[in-house]
């Protein structure tokens, strides 16, 4: 794919929806980040059920400590493998109010020290919350890319650096947001919608649903 095309599609998305965001509720940069953790391997719509009490009592580490694993899991026992992510959720926790005051680290080492945090989430977080011009490659975005010439790669790092490498400047801020939208709701992963697809003729997707004229 040319850099011509690729800005086209950048532009095309910008137009179509100039302040993307994520679908994830959240009041503060440490509710984002559990909000994150508890959505590996779950639906958006999943997490923000569970969190909407959860984040009425836990704003801080010490409260998801105060409430303990038993209690956090009560909250969240709606969501794929949450024995998993309350004890890893809880041993964050525990390193956030010992090792950082409480606070988020702006730095990517740190978020991934913590348990249950990988790349991916750690450039949700730095994006997000942050504001820094990194992509998170999840499952919608490494199909997407793949699918439509954009940065192809065998890899979520691979597609990553790609991205990083092609996406104009103007659009890295909100790349993330944009491609995670395209993926989740047009261009998804059995039946993708291309009639419906604002980028169909520029993608260069060889089964397309549809021929552009």
């Amino acid at each position: 794919m040319n850099p011509n095309k690729r800005r086209q599609i950048f532009e095309r998305l910008r137009a179509a929806n100039p302040a993307p965001t994520t679908e994830l509720h959240y009041g503060n940069v440490f509710q984002l980040l559990i909000a994150v953790v508890l959505s590996a391997q779950a639906t958006d719509k999943g997490v923000n059920k569970a969190t909407a009490g959860l984040f009425k009592v836990a704003k801080k580490p010490r409260d998801i400590l105060a409430l303990g694993e038993a209690g956090l899991k009560q909250h969240i026992k709606t969501i794929g493998l949450f024995n998993s992510k309350a004890k890893n959720i809880m041993a964050a926790c525990k390193i956030l109010e010992e090792d950082y005051a409480g606070k988020v680290p702006r730095d990517r080492d740190a978020l991934e020290s913590l348990p249950g945090v990988g790349r991916k989430t750690a450039n949700v977080i730095l994006n997000t919350a942050f504001g820094e011009p990194t992509i998170a490659v999840d499952t919608h975005i490494f199909r997407v890319s793949n699918r439509i010439g954009l940065a192809p790669g065998k890899t979520p790092l691979e597609v990553e650096k790609k991205l990083l490498k092609f996406v104009p400047d103007e659009f890295k801020q909100d790349a993330h947001h944009w491609l995670i939208l395209l993926g989740r709701y047009t261009c998804i992963a059995r039946k993708p919608n291309c009639p419906g697809c604002l980028i169909a003729d520029l993608c260069e997707y060889r089964a397309k649903t549809l021929l552009i004229s």
